[in-house]
């Protein structure tokens, strides 16, 4: 609400200073109490008619007329923006009591489970993998990330993870159509499919980034002195060399322009929307976003941005998910 109350009172001081027979009117001390009380969040109607009726009866008709145009244009961007920035948070007799990720900090597909947990703001603990030792998934017979435990359930496979959480804290889940079940499908699996497959070769493309890409990985994790140093120069160099087998793989001649084509991909694919899902993220939606979140402020991420037009859905999908649901172990 104070973000609306912010933003309302922003919108409407412009849209007071009101264009009239060729000039703008000036801004009128009544006209900014009333942009003020509207923005508070009251709800008294009684008060804001009457504050409305004694404000424009100072004022011509066909001034008190473009003010009101003005009002009604305003209050609807206002309207507008709160829908495309709302959350979903989960139902409380729904959401789960105790959830703990196993992941590597810059896994994409452990980073695709904590957009769909930050955006059900979904309380969640994490437990730091070591990417060389595994002593922290020693007891699971599965053996990669990331590995959800919900409620004493294991879960695997990030897609797979997703779509039970579904069931348990969306069962009425609703689609407009089969066409946005199609499409939702369709782009959840391109994720899976191909973006994945570019950004490895992207983010250890050279020494100075594999060294980048796990500085960040140890900077978050709960590493001892020793494990950071280990982790870092031997992990680095190990998917760098991992990195140039994937190019080979995935037929990846230029890694940045595969990147970037990705990035284009996807924006081609939102057609003037703001999210696939329209108004507000589909799992789709969250699907890209959590699987470039970890690239985003490294350099790779930051020459995607630079170079292609996904930014501002991006910035739109960073305030929408908002802060992040990790709770301390």
């Amino acid at each position: 609400m104070r973000r609306a109350s912010s933003f309302t009172s922003t919108i409407l001081s412009r849209t007071l200073a009101t264009v009239h027979d060729g000039g703008v009117v000036n801004l009128h001390p009544r006209f900014l109490r009333v942009a003020l009380f509207y923005s508070s969040g009251t709800n008294n109607s009684y008060k804001r008619r009457c504050w409305f009726s004694t404000v424009l009866s100072s004022f011509s008709k066909s001034s008190a007329q473009a003010v009101s145009l003005g009002l009604a244009g305003a209050f609807a961007s206002v309207v507008t923006a709160a829908s495309v920035y709302a959350k979903e948070p989960t139902p409380a007799e729904l959401m789960p009591k105790d959830v703990v990720l196993y992941q590597y900090e810059a896994c994409p597909f452990c980073n695709k489970v904590k957009a769909f947990l930050d955006y059900y703001d979904i309380p969640y603990k994490v437990l730091e993998v070591n990417p060389i030792s595994k002593k922290e998934i020693k007891w699971s017979d599965y053996k990669k990330v990331p590995i959800l435990m919900v409620d004493g359930q294991q879960l695997v496979d990030s897609s797979a993870i997703i779509d039970k959480l579904v069931e348990k804290i969306l069962p009425k889940k609703t689609i407009n159509s089969v066409a946005d079940e199609d499409e939702e499908t369709k782009w959840r699996r391109w994720v899976d499919n191909h973006l994945v497959h570019v950004l490895s070769p992207n983010i250890y493309r050279n020494t100075s980034e594999a060294l980048e890409s796990f500085d960040y990985i140890t900077s978050n994790g709960n590493f001892s002195f020793t494990e950071k140093i280990t982790v870092k120069y031997a992990g680095a160099a190990a998917m760098y060399f991992v990195s140039k087998n994937l190019k080979k793989k995935y037929n990846i001649t230029d890694e940045r322009a595969a990147l970037y084509e990705a990035a284009e991909t996807w924006v081609d694919a939102l057609n003037g929307r703001n999210f696939l899902g329209g108004s507000k993220p589909n799992l789709a939606d969250l699907a890209v976003f959590g699987v470039l979140r970890p690239i985003r402020y490294l350099r790779s991420g930051r020459d995607m941005v630079e170079h292609t037009r996904i930014g501002e859905w991006y910035s739109r999908m960073e305030k929408v998910v908002g802060e992040s649901s990790r709770i301390k172990a």
